[in-house]
């Protein structure tokens, strides 16, 4: 059983990577997008939080790859445990980013049941 259900969903994950159909096509560009957008929002946000912070008495936020390390660990986790920015603008752009994240998940979960909706209909219907 578990290997038809493994199956299945590895043949899903094929056709969603080729955009077999428009079904699939949907949701491959959907988690494109998001994915090209979250990588720009990640880049633009450690390039800001590195000027924000790099001045900053008590940051530890010193060199652009901890900028970069803390802006991706904050997408990634919507928490940190490297540091907190300390600056007016860092502590705004760690609120846009946790801002980010939640609505990155929420609408990855929206088009994911979309998808999922979709694709039982079409299999109701022998497609």
């Amino acid at each position: 059983m578990i290997h038809r259900v493994m199956g299945g969903a590895g043949r899903e994950v094929y056709h969603v990577a080729r955009a077999s159909t428009t079904t699939h096509r949907r949701l491959r560009d959907r988690v494109t997008a998001i994915a090209v957008a979250t990588i720009g929002v990640d880049l633009v946000c450690s390039v800001l939080v590195f000027f924000l912070e790099r001045d900053a008495r008590v940051t530890q936020i010193k060199t652009f790859g901890n900028a970069l390390f803390w802006t991706s660990a904050q997408l990634l986790t919507v928490s940190s445990n490297f540091t907190n920015p300390v600056s007016t603008g860092g502590r705004a752009l760690d609120l846009f980013l946790e801002l980010w994240a939640i609505t990155v998940i929420a609408t990855l979960t929206g088009a994911v049941g979309s998808f999922l909706n979709k694709r039982a209909e079409e299999m109701d219907s022998g497609q």
